[in-house]
């Protein structure tokens, strides 16, 4: 366990997966900044969030917890030298530094668990907190997917690609 701004970042275990989805389908359910369908059955949080090759955390506060972040390997074999991180804070949560507390986190674990960088293949162009954190903490857009992301309000917008050397 990790304290970090009065925020307890640990691994998750399967107690938490309760909470885990309540986050989960709570930031997938709007269509704005991931690419899961927002009729995720919960049980597809097992391959999508809690599988065996995927590093699980939670964030929480007093017990609570109100964030969660996963680290895996963005490829198989000779490209799994490189993470890929995923990170949501329940929506009723934001402003208390959270993904702040997060991303800093996963940058020292991602480096514990011998990764060399840490790419984001996805991150929506209208998601303007997200980019504004990668940025704040070091990842360049690499690369721009045009029409990459069917947002739900906004028809097709550009994905980009981020990336962090470790």
């Amino acid at each position: 366990m990790c304290k970090i701004n009065n925020i307890n970042i640990r691994l998750a275990i399967p107690q938490d997966y309760e909470k885990i989805w309540d986050i989960f389908h709570s930031v997938i359910k709007t269509g704005d900044t991931y690419v899961f369908d927002p009729e995720t059955p919960k049980q597809h949080l097992n391959k999508y969030w809690v599988a065996d090759y995927i590093h699980t955390y939670v964030a929480e506060i007093n017990g609570n917890i109100l964030g969660t972040y996963i680290l895996k390997p963005n490829q198989v074999d000779l490209g799994s030298h490189i993470a890929n991180g995923s990170y949501m804070v329940h929506p009723e949560a934001h402003g208390k530094a959270i993904g702040k507390t997060m991303c800093e986190h996963s940058l020292k674990e991602a480096q514990i668990l011998g990764f060399n960088a840490i790419q984001f293949n996805s991150v929506v162009s209208t998601n303007m907190p997200a980019i504004h954190l990668w940025k704040k903490y070091g990842f360049s857009v690499i690369g721009t997917i045009p029409d990459g992301f069917n947002h739900s309000k906004l028809g097709y917008v550009d994905t980009l690609i981020m990336y962090k050397k470790l």
